[in-house]
């Protein structure tokens, strides 16, 4: 019989963790003085209670390892579990949320999505929106160490191909966890500071710059305001630009870097794969851009460049409108983003790496027709790829398209248009934050869509941010079987 106790015991420090991240918004809004500050007090009580009992009933079954089952089993708990206390806040809070709403949001920070269901965002408490850019900050480390060290380890949509990189972490999970997450976690605060003094600079008051740091960092897309970037003068896009580019790339080439060994960050393929492909993407935009407007026009570039670069890394972020840029650009930035950052990054979506392994294995498929007696093995990053990797990365793609397809339905189902359905669909499942549209747009939120679309849309935040199939698993009879 499948132990739950390992399971429920991490499961419930993190609750209690995440309860006492809790004291930070209700510290601000106390000094606010807004008078909402018991709200994250009682919510961050009935967390602290509920994860602390949950740890305390688990904890005689800890063990050193985790098997397999367990793994994909904590691997999806966490990311059901700590939305549903997160949601708390804005359940109870100023913002007179119905749960299924406070639940999208929450998903949606803790995912990292950073599609919003409020609005009239500069009245809301300083707490609430603190809260938001602590869920999202959370997440986006939350998510690099699980794309570090267990994705790899349950072969999931082709991640063993970083194994190597993961320490060898197989059957101690747990501990290496730990030792990989120290050493992430001084990179990532360190970037986050580094992120908000620019942000100081560049013209941000402290609040906003340590929200938007928190948010940038983690790729999330949670602004202050519902203009988003386009609040704030031209030099903050910039600024952002440069550190979601950085929150792209991989933590573990950091990490060489602080050692004082640069070489493996600038020889990674996947970060010149990723970098060529935002500056094609870029000027194709600004191209169509300054073409449209028929002048050389600053504001024209800087605003492909910022909305390109949020895309693409999944921040979603927005400084325009680019739903109103025209069918081409809308198309180009709709399939940008498809494509993602990097594995072990922040950035979420497909990620470059299976690209070039599927266009690896096109073109080896590609020469072995045309000389059907050879031997072409892909490669990536001058080594064999195996064959279950390729099989790995081959079904993630068949079932992203699969899972695209039929969210996109049964979104149309619910009365949405196709527009909202597809983009929809498209931006939840990719982890991306906006949609095309009127109602889902940059100019728009998630606020106006049925129930049944919210709770649809936050179960796709949920199975893209974890790479499908480590969900998908866990819903098959042989799963419990084994």
């Amino acid at each position: 019989m499948l132990d739950m106790r390992p399971v429920g015991y991490v499961i419930g420090l993190l609750v209690a963790v995440l309860g006492v991240a809790m004291i930070l918004p209700m510290l601000v809004d106390l000094a606010e003085g807004r008078g909402h500050w018991p709200i994250f007090a009682e919510c961050a009580v009935i967390t602290v209670l509920t994860g602390g009992a949950i740890a305390l009933s688990c904890a005689n079954g800890v063990r050193e390892g985790l098997t397999i089952q367990q793994t994909f089993l904590l691997t999806t708990g966490v990311w059901l579990a700590l939305p549903i206390f997160g949601a708390l806040p804005f359940f109870f809070g100023a913002t007179e949320a119905r749960f299924v709403d406070a639940f999208f949001e929450a998903m949606s920070g803790l995912t990292t999505t950073g599609s919003t269901v409020l609005s009239g965002l500069e009245e809301l408490p300083k707490g609430l929106l603190l809260w938001r850019g602590i869920l999202q900050w959370l997440g986006g480390i939350g998510i690099i160490v699980v794309a570090m060290v267990f994705l790899p380890e349950l072969r999931v949509g082709g991640m063993q191909i970083f194994r190597t990189e993961s320490f060898d972490t197989f059957g101690k999970i747990l501990p290496r966890a730990t030792e990989i997450a120290s050493r992430i976690s001084v990179i990532y605060v360190a970037l986050t500071m580094i992120c908000a003094l620019a942000y100081l600079v560049a013209g941000m008051n402290a609040f906003d710059a340590t929200v938007h740091a928190m948010t940038t960092i983690a790729t999330g897309g949670f602004a202050n305001y519902d203009a988003s970037f386009g609040a704030f003068d031209p030099a903050v896009s910039y600024v952002a630009t440069i550190f979601m580019l950085l929150a792209a790339l991989p933590f573990v080439r950091f990490v060489q870097l602080s050692a004082r060994t640069a070489r493996p960050l600038l020889q990674d393929t996947q970060i010149h794969a990723f970098l060529a492909t935002a500056l094609v993407i870029v000027l194709l935009i600004s191209g169509w851009n300054l073409w449209q407007q028929n002048a050389i026009n600053e504001g024209a570039v800087r605003t492909a460049l910022f909305n390109s670069v949020s895309l693409m890394t999944g921040t979603g972020f927005a400084n325009a409108d680019y739903g109103q840029w025209g069918s081409f650009a809308i198309a180009v930035l709709f399939f940008t983003g498809l494509i993602g950052g990097c594995a072990g990054s922040t950035a979420c979506s497909i990620k470059i790496f299976r690209y070039q392994l599927l266009f690896a294995s096109i073109r080896a498929q590609l020469q072995k027709t045309r000389s059907p007696h050879g031997i072409f093995t892909p490669r990536y990053a001058s080594r064999p790829v195996g064959e279950d990797v390729l099989n790995s990365v081959m079904s993630f793609f068949v079932f992203f398209t699969v899972t695209l397809g039929l969210l996109a339905v049964a979104l149309a189902m619910t009365g949405l248009d196709f527009t909202t359905s597809i983009s929809g669909a498209a931006t939840a499942l990719a982890n991306v934050g906006p949609g095309f549209g009127d109602q889902i747009g940059p100019a728009g939120n998630f606020a106006g869509l049925n129930d049944t679309a919210k709770w649809l849309l936050a179960a796709a935040m949920l199975i893209g941010r974890l790479e499908l199939m480590a969900v998908y698993v866990i819903l098959t009879v042989q799963f419990w079987r084994a």
